[in-house]
């Protein structure tokens, strides 16, 4: 029931960021919707297929794209407001990528998937909707960029398999990945960290 919880959540929250990205592009309702669908469960559906799961959860489960696709409408109609909510998105986006860092890598170890594999899946279910949302609006990917954001996916994730090997639960791991992944993610953003770059030589 947690991990289904947290799923919906994080869910939720993808959808809200990425209708967002949609409106400041400027498309149409539609276009939004599906930015907002598709950033919400495309972390999912990367997932499923990585770890053979045919039809992906995502697609058959009518409360995940019903909470994907009202969010977004909402987004949509009421973007006035939510714009002006810019930094309490990016705390919502932290925690959704948390939370997708460490649900996926939960998924992938009850479906026999190896440590290293679910954390490397893990990572991906929380990076790969946020992917899909830049290709979609012609931007490059946070995940090019220096920004600091698959990291504490990956550290979220390989945290919630170490736990779980220790044998402490799955719900346990699955609030210890959560919380240091986004809190990770947020630190990241408050101190501004970054990756370092190639050194340009005039």
């Amino acid at each position: 029931m947690l991990l289904y919880i947290l799923e919906l959540v994080g869910i939720a929250v993808f959808a809200a960021s990425g209708a967002l990205v949609g409106v400041t592009k400027r498309l149409d309702i539609f276009g939004v919707c599906v930015v907002g669908v598709f950033t919400a469960l495309g972390g999912g559906i990367v997932r499923d297929v990585l770890l053979g799961i045919h039809p992906p959860t995502s697609l058959g489960s009518w409360p995940n794209l019903g909470t994907s696709f009202g969010l977004s409408l909402l987004v949509f109609f009421l973007h006035s407001t939510v714009g002006k909510l810019r930094r309490e998105i990016l705390v919502l986006d932290a925690l959704g990528m948390g939370l997708f860092a460490s649900t996926g890598a939960v998924i992938a170890l009850d479906h026999g998937a190896s440590p290293l594999a679910s954390c490397l899946i893990g990572g991906t279910a929380a990076i790969g909707g946020g992917i899909l949302r830049d290709v979609l609006v012609n931007e490059v990917p946070l995940l090019l960029q220096r920004d600091f954001y698959a990291v504490p996916a990956l550290l979220g994730s390989a945290l919630v398999v170490a736990v779980s090997e220790w044998g402490s639960g799955t719900d346990v791991a699955l609030v210890v990945g959560t919380v240091f992944a986004s809190a990770l993610r947020l630190v990241a953003l408050w101190r501004n960290w970054g990756l370092p770059g190639p050194r340009v030589v005039e």
